[in-house]
């Protein structure tokens, strides 16, 4: 039996430790990670394998020759492109016809029983059989849902937290007999979990997962390579080292000199031919190369350091990699994160700060600090975007540096002469901020159309109709004035995708900015009549019949926000009475608290009481959400708010289609269905309602959070479009907000959330979906489970948080409450465990 090595990965989340060698040579514990699967497939009787290779192949061919040196066979299959997991091992079918045969990675750590997958393969008779391990984290794998007798149920690759129903991921090693590769088409990119799997699970054909003990990493991270050689040395993996144990837990190979004053506290492993002086400390999970020498004085704790480095004396490394020939100078400190390439010098007394990449061949002058990287490409980071876009403290994580960067990667990812579309509120800060951002599109050869001050559903719909690419959008936080966010927009005005997320992130994380020749340097214009526009083309898709024979009265509260820009123009064409406060720009206080959020609406319901209004409307900042009280000086409550306009345009619509987040009460159900109308449920994720807007079937899309769509005018949450659309609904049914409300049945729905730490989320799901065997389960957002009787509860892990949230709707609070405990001891139960 064969197997094959898949080792044709560039690595560029490990640059710059990859910049100039493949992933598989890393090293782990001094042998490249490849090496040690070859090893693991030697113990498991494997002698002829077929490694496929791309990217800088001719160092993985010399490294290992014709794999004598190992007790093997290895023949090479060289990919002229990239063609995927599939493609690639598609490429090397002429030597893989004949018999069954094995598919495992040349980049993760692992010891997984060989034997017993391929036992396994063969008692189910399986096509293909998908090793499996359960991880903390799933989001960066391919999850798995399997019955109890092993075969496939169902995978999604690379979720979302919101679409995580199981830990169990696949590792990339599978057992296949030889017609799989039929399924494959030649000299095109196929992907295993992404095309021919799925395509196998939907024919029917037996799929199955072995659930495998043993030790598992995917090294794609820096982290995860820092892991990987702390577990080695723990002895947490299965692994052949070179060497005899000096001390307990210190590893020392042929050839090198240890100083019997040198203090050492493993695990760790010194390297062949590695020299290590009196007084230097080697503390817990080092890991030396071979030729290293440390001199005195010198500090390192769970550093990897790799071949023929130089550690000077009262060097200080802590939790780094340092790469090949490279010299770190007397006192130079390297902390927490950083990664320095290959052949590169460190002076002395240079500080390299956590997180930094210095890429090879590269000179940090002596006493230099380094707190931004030396690059050819640059760091990896969590996650840039949160729920509101980029966000942070002004001049603290929000400087005028990072949006230079940010708008940089942004128009990196836009073709050369795109216009982009920029605006703000009416803060000091978005004001400063904008014109780094500013500066740097123009400097990347995009064409900038600033809107200046503009609400934002004024800038979403300049952004979708000036032929423009994109928009950038810079607002204070919602209830944090020390705080600000930028909003990314493609050419629809909508919020980028997950996808368009990932890109522009990587972009930045990479720094590969493009810049502009000096002849390229892009325009930046004013566009003299954006609110007009806006306004008449609001005026022309939003049906206002009926306004100006209802003489109406509003009271409209503008919260000091850009949305005053907008309403006196606006207000003057629709004939309607208006009461308006805070009808101004306040660059001092462009957000405001909850306590002041409070005491605003209180005063707008007591102004709509008083004055006989029809009903009363306040804006957010921005214009883009808006909160309403009703004709009696109630405030109608977001959740309620949302039902009373979904009747108000299905009454009227009699049919169509409604876009809703997961999270709504089924009472909109209810709604629908009295009028006809039919739900789409939706995650909530940012895009997915802007997405689902364009159905041109769908008649209405809301948040639940103040914001609304209105699909016949933007795909986009527009509070401006959403008061224009009331005005017209109100007008023409001549019943009041309140008399509405009251026709539409109380939700019975309550929410709680569980504290639950990011290593324990994939478990808490794959919890939640094994208590939930036998009940209806609907996996749009989270795991949403549906009782008999129709109650519900949706379990949904936070994206950007250590919480998992829970809904739970019944027939009373009381079958309400019950669910909610349910579930909630479910989720504390897996975090317990």
């Amino acid at each position: 039996m064969k197997a094959v090595v898949m080792a044709g990965g560039e690595g560029t989340r490990l640059r710059p430790m990859t910049a100039n060698q493949p992933k598989p040579l890393l090293p782990v514990v001094n042998r490249p990670i490849m090496e040690h699967v070859l090893r693991l497939l030697r113990r498991h009787g494997f002698t002829e394998t077929v490694v496929t290779v791309q990217f800088l192949a001719a160092l993985v061919r010399n490294y290992f020759g014709d794999g004598d040196e190992l007790g093997m066979s290895l023949h090479y299959a060289t990919e002229e492109i990239p063609l995927g997991t599939a493609g690639s091992v598609k490429n090397a079918a002429d030597k893989l016809r004949d018999e069954r045969f094995l598919v495992i990675s040349g980049d993760a750590l692992t010891d997984i029983d060989l034997t017993d997958m391929i036992r396994f393969h063969e008692e189910n008779g399986a096509l293909v059989t998908i090793g499996l391990k359960r991880v903390p984290n799933p989001l960066e794998f391919g999850i798995i849902i399997v019955d109890e007798h092993g075969r496939v149920q169902r995978f999604l690759e690379k979720p979302t937290w919101g679409q995580v129903f199981s830990d169990t991921v696949n590792t990339g090693v599978y057992v296949m007999e030889p017609e799989v590769l039929d399924e494959v088409a030649p000299g095109v990119p196929v992907d295993w979990s992404g095309d021919v799997f799925p395509s196998l699970l939907a024919r029917g054909a037996p799929l199955y997962g072995y659930v495998a003990g043993g030790y598992w990493e995917d090294i794609g991270t820096h982290e995860s390579y820092l892991k990987a050689q702390a577990d080695a040395l723990s002895g947490r993996v299965r692994l052949d080292a070179d060497g005899f144990e000096l001390s307990p837990g210190v590893w020392v190979a042929e050839g090198a000199s240890v100083d019997p004053d040198a203090i050492l506290k493993g695990p760790l492993y010194i390297g062949g031919y590695a020299k290590v002086e009196a007084g230097a400390e080697l503390r817990e999970y080092t890991v030396l190369g071979d030729n290293v020498v440390v001199k005195e004085g010198a500090f390192l704790h769970r550093a990897v350091v790799h071949d023929n480095v130089y550690i000077g004396p009262s060097a200080h490394l802590r939790g780094c990699v340092i790469g090949k020939n490279t010299d770190v100078m007397t006192g130079a400190r390297i902390e927490e994160n950083a990664v320095v390439g290959d052949e590169c010098v460190i002076e002395a007394e240079a500080y390299v700060s956590s997180g930094v990449k210095i890429y090879p061949f590269k000179t940090i002058e002596a006493g230099a600090v380094v707190n931004t990287s030396v690059i050819w490409e640059s760091r990896g980071q969590r996650s840039l975007f949160g729920p509101r876009g980029v966000s942070g403290l002004v001049n603290v994580e929000i400087t005028p540096e990072l949006c230079v960067r940010l708008a940089s990667a942004y128009a990196t990812t836009l073709k050369k002469g795109a216009s982009v579309i920029t605006s703000r509120d009416s803060s000091r800060a978005a004001r400063a901020l904008k014109r780094a951002v500013i500066s740097a599109l123009t400097a990347s050869a995009i064409n900038v159309l600033d809107l200046e001050a503009a609400p934002l559903p004024v800038a979403r719909f300049h952004t979708s109709n000036e032929t423009a690419s994109g928009g950038i959008a810079l607002r204070t936080t919602p209830g944090d004035p020390q705080s600000v966010d930028i909003i990314f927009m493609d050419e629809n005005g909508a919020d980028l995708s997950q996808g368009a997320q990932r890109k522009l992130e990587r972009v930045f994380s990479r720094q590969e900015f493009r810049r502009a020749f000096p002849g390229e340097i892009a325009e930046l214009s004013f566009p003299a009549r954006a609110v007009e526009d806006y306004t008449r083309e609001l005026l022309r898709w939003v049906d206002m019949s009926g306004v100006r024979d209802a003489e109406m009265k509003v009271v409209i509260d503008c919260a000091g926000g850009t949305s005053s820009l907008v309403l006196p123009s606006l207000l003057g064409r629709v004939g309607v009475d208006v009461l308006t406060v805070n009808n101004r720009l306040d660059d001092a206080s462009p957000t405001e608290t909850l306590a002041e959020r409070r005491r605003d609406l209180q005063r707008l319901a007591e102004l709509v009481a008083s004055s006989r209004a029809a009903f009363g409307v306040r804006f957010d900042p921005v214009g883009e959400r808006v909160s309403l009280v009703d004709e009696m000086g109630q405030l109608i409550s977001e959740e309620r708010a949302q039902l009373v306009v979904l009747d108000l345009v299905a009454a009227e619509r009699r049919g169509g289609r409604v876009a809703l987040p997961v999270t709504t009460t089924r009472v909109a159900e209810q709604v629908c269905r009295f009028h006809g109308a039919q739900v789409e449920w939706t995650s909530t994720a940012l895009d997915a309602l802007t997405t689902a807007a364009a159905d041109p079937e769908l008649i209405f899309a809301a948040d639940g959070r103040g914001g609304f769509i209105v699909p016949e005018f933007a795909p986009t949450v527009d509070g401006l479009a959403a008061f224009l659309r009331l005005l017209g609904l109100v007008a023409r049914t001549r019943l009041s907000l309140s008399q509405i409300d009251a026709r539409i049945p109380q939700a019975k729905m309550l929410k709680r959330t569980v504290p639950t730490p990011w290593a324990a989320k994939g478990a808490v799901m794959r919890s939640v979906v094994e208590a939930a065997d036998g009940y209806r389960l609907d996996t749009t957002d989270g795991v949403r489970v549906v009782e008999e009787d129709g109650g519900w509860a949706l379990i949904l892990p936070d994206p950007t948080e250590a919480v998992t949230h829970l809904w739970a709707e019944g027939e009373d609070l009381d079958v309400a409450q019950s669910l909610l405990e349910r579930w909630a001891r479910v989720v504390e139960h897996a975090v317990g465990t």
